[in-house]
């Protein structure tokens, strides 16, 4: 592609800066506060431009407070009132803060988790592996936790995170150091939280949920980047990872349905306008904007726990299919990363220096380059551990935050494929057998809790993750340490 295209609705003109780099200029005209940058190659862009992805870009400039640009990542695909694999930041004292900004499952994020073990070491009991786990961690749609907790117990979870879950006897104290806020976001208070919420949460902790959640035994395919690799001890091809991917359930659900709903409400008393209803937004600092802050804060930490969880029963069906101690096995959690979040940081904004900035990540990952304070110890040499996790049946990526992200994209990059293909078209077009075969033909064994949880996941519904990966590693705001692929698979 060269010269530009016209996004889906034909108002805007997509300008090609670069291969790996596109923008939608900034047009007074229709309230477009600041530019749109777009992080893609000639093929994805194309696919784009094919659903509202670019328009909703452009409709997420006009909000107050906006800074810089508005990104899009290559993984970027049309979300609710912001598109999915966008970043916006906005100014903590003048700007907004939108729940649809961080979306419906808040911190759906993934976690990565290294072993000991060689693909030959579980080879002939793989099978066993997957259908062990699969009844051991509750998966699907409302699929209820294995643990139910009292209103007082779970003040005091959305408030911990996965510290709770630790001081509960579900991991330990080193796992806290490798999540990104070491698994507890400050500032979280439950106590606007809805009862709805509250039933919610207190009946799915510890469960995998359904759609593109996932828990995955991986091999590690090859190897880009060995002293980054080795710092997350990561030594060799053919060595089995694990990652978990997924969010805070119905809890996260219904505090966006809720904010939404008040967002929409509050709007008219501040005079705010806005493009599209789905980007209902409060002004940060207002009551409203302070309480979806702290309840938001409160998913975060569901979240961070719920995977902690997740982790432990991993663990423990490892040690006993397998036969092995903890100490063998050497399960130790290398990062954990949210995909769905809004905090304050401090990032340049060209003209006015370093300012705090209210970063939503919608479908993005944090890319914090070498020498950030807020990285664990063991990392700030080197640079933030960033996890990609593919679709079902196909490659995933730990990449490494790099200084350009910080500039080009409010230290963000991609955090998945991206879908391509509603989930009713991939129903149309694929059935169970013909997933199942193609799985099958690439050694990969899967256990699903609905035949519609397998066929929606097909891995031709969405983007090729390799290709997202690429460009993130091309324009260098990630780059690339070590590429996975999967072996076993569990879905809801």
């Amino acid at each position: 592609m060269s010269g530009s295209l016209v996004t889906k609705n034909g108002k805007h003109l997509v300008n090609k800066i670069s291969d790996y780099q596109f923008q939608i200029y900034k047009e007074d005209s229709r309230g477009m506060n600041v530019p749109v940058t777009i992080f893609a190659n000639d093929l994805l862009i194309s696919k784009m431009a094919l659903d509202r992805t670019l328009d909703q870009a452009v409709n997420v400039t006009t909000l107050p407070g906006v800074k810089k640009h508005v990104v899009v990542l290559p993984d970027g695909h049309e979300g609710y009132g912001f598109p999915v694999g966008g970043v916006a930041a906005s100014d903590l004292e003048e700007g907004i803060i939108s729940p649809g900004g961080v979306g419906y499952d808040i911190n759906c994020g993934v976690r990565l988790i290294r072993t000991n073990l060689l693909e030959s070491d579980i080879h002939s009991k793989l099978k066993i592996l997957v259908d062990s786990l699969f009844s051991s961690i509750p998966t699907g749609v409302g699929s209820e936790g294995a643990i139910k907790l009292t209103s007082s117990e779970l003040d005091d979870l959305l408030i911990d995170g996965a510290k709770w879950s630790v001081e509960n006897g579900y991991g330990i104290d080193t796992d806290l150091e490798s999540c990104e806020e070491n698994g507890k976001m400050k500032g979280a208070d439950p106590i606007n939280i809805s009862t709805n919420a509250r039933k919610r949460g207190s009946m799915q902790l510890g469960s995998l949920g359904s759609g593109n959640h996932f828990l995955e035994i991986q091999k590690v395919d090859k190897i880009y980047d060995e002293e980054a690799a080795n710092t997350m001890g990561i030594r060799k091809e053919g060595e089995i990872q694990i990652l978990i991917h997924c969010g805070s359930r119905g809890f996260g659900h219904q505090v966006c349905s809720d904010y939404l709903r008040l967002s929409e409400q509050a709007m008219k008393k501040y005079n705010l306008n806005v493009v599209d209803r789905e980007l209902a937004c409060v002004p940060n600092t207002s009551v409203e904007g302070e309480s979806y802050r702290k309840s938001m804060f409160s998913a975060l930490n569901f979240a961070w726990a719920n995977r902690q969880m997740l982790t432990h029963w991993t663990r423990k069906t490892f040690q006993r299919v397998l036969q092995l101690s903890e100490q063998d096995l050497g399960m130790e959690l290398v990062y954990d990363v949210s995909h769905n979040i809004a905090k304050v940081e401090r990032h340049r904004v060209d003209g006015e220096g370093s300012r705090d900035l209210v970063v939503h990540r919608k479908g993005a990952t944090r890319a914090f380059p070498p020498g950030m304070e807020q990285l664990p110890v063991k990392f700030r040499s080197v640079g933030q551990p960033v996890i990609i996790p593919g679709s079902m049946g196909t490659a995933s990526w730990i990449l490494l935050g790099s200084p350009k992200s910080m500039d080009l994209s409010f230290g963000s990059t991609a955090h998945g494929a991206g879908r391509t293909m509603s989930r009713s078209e991939a129903k149309r077009t694929h059935t169970l057998d013909d997933v199942k075969k193609k799985l099958e033909s690439r050694g990969i064994y899967v256990k699903s809790l609905t035949k519609n949880g397998l066929i929606e996941e097909s891995p031709d519904a969405y983007k090729d993750v390799d290709m997202v990966a690429d460009v993130s590693h091309k324009v260098g705001i990630a780059t690339k340490v070590v590429r996975l692929v999967p072996l076993g698979v569990i879905k809801g």
